[in-house]
């Protein structure tokens, strides 16, 4: 199963999984009480209260149990932000392998629970999600600087990356690059078509769909965060005409990327309405 979240952060109730999520973000989880126990690759993680812990969401993973009912906290990154921030190389290769962060260091956790509810309530705001993303990208860098292998057990050292987490770890890397299907069957070793079918098959779009996704994605980032011309912003995307990037933005949005401008930061300014 795999359905994209985007940008996030909220409270969930928890709740078993009948069957393993997939997603392309990477995803944070926080227990402020209580304890969650998942199943990552056939293999039991469990996670602690008050201690945070990151995973990249692509790796399937199913809640198999849990204590308590109270509500704990989710936060979803875009992969292609993840990848952006230029963390330290050791911890992106790890989160790559499947291996799911768990913070290892004591007086964090009224910390964490502090930025976690006020992401959850600045995410939605226009002004501040910058300030937000800033945040998200010192925290997990403040984790990789910490961390250290010799800390906790390593998880699944003999993980190979599968063909589509391959193809989604280059789009994310390259999206705003021209990317042919040629290009991803020189990466997988396989057949442009049948790279694709794989591909369709976890993600229910094709290759070019998703890369598409991703651009239009990153685009609503900056025109919600920045005052670059719009044209600007689809050449920064990968977009190489504006026609081409308003016919991608209207699809899958519903409106042009100015309307989708004004009435996101209208919105802002005229939270009655």
């Amino acid at each position: 199963m795999f359905s994209p979240y985007h940008l996030t952060c909220e409270k969930w109730t928890p709740s078993l999984m009948r069957h393993p999520d997939r997603h392309n973000e990477i995803e944070i989880n926080y227990f402020p009480s209580g304890e969650m126990t998942y199943l990552f690759q056939g293999r039991k993680i469990s996670i602690p209260s008050q201690k945070m812990a990151i995973f990249w969401g692509l790796i399937p993973h199913q809640i198999i149990d849990f204590k308590g009912n109270a509500p704990y906290y989710v936060c979803t990154i875009p992969f292609s932000q993840f990848l952006n921030w230029n963390l330290p190389k050791a911890f992106v290769d790890q989160q790559l392998k499947g291996k799911v962060f768990i913070e290892q260091h004591n007086g964090f956790s009224n910390y964490d629970e502090f930025i976690l509810q006020r992401w959850s309530e600045e995410i939605k705001n226009i002004s501040r999600l910058q300030l937000v993303l800033l945040e998200m990208q010192a925290r997990l860098t403040r984790m990789a600087v910490l961390y250290k292998p010799e800390d906790q057990e390593s998880f699944h050292n003999q993980y190979t990356a599968t063909q589509v987490e391959k193809i989604a770890i280059y789009i994310a890397q390259n999206y705003r690059e021209p990317i042919k299907l040629t290009d991803i069957g020189k990466l997988t070793g396989l057949h442009p078509d049948y790279a694709n079918h794989l591909f369709k098959n976890t993600f229910q779009c094709t290759i070019n769909e998703y890369i598409i996704e991703e651009r239009i994605a990153s685009a609503q980032r900056a025109l919600l965060t920045s005052h670059r011309s719009i044209n600007q912003i689809a050449l920064e995307n990968g977009f190489n005409s504006l026609s081409r990037f308003n016919a991608a933005f209207l699809k899958i949005n519903g409106c042009t990327p100015r309307e989708y401008r004004k009435k996101e930061l209208g919105l802002f300014q005229h939270p009655s309405f």
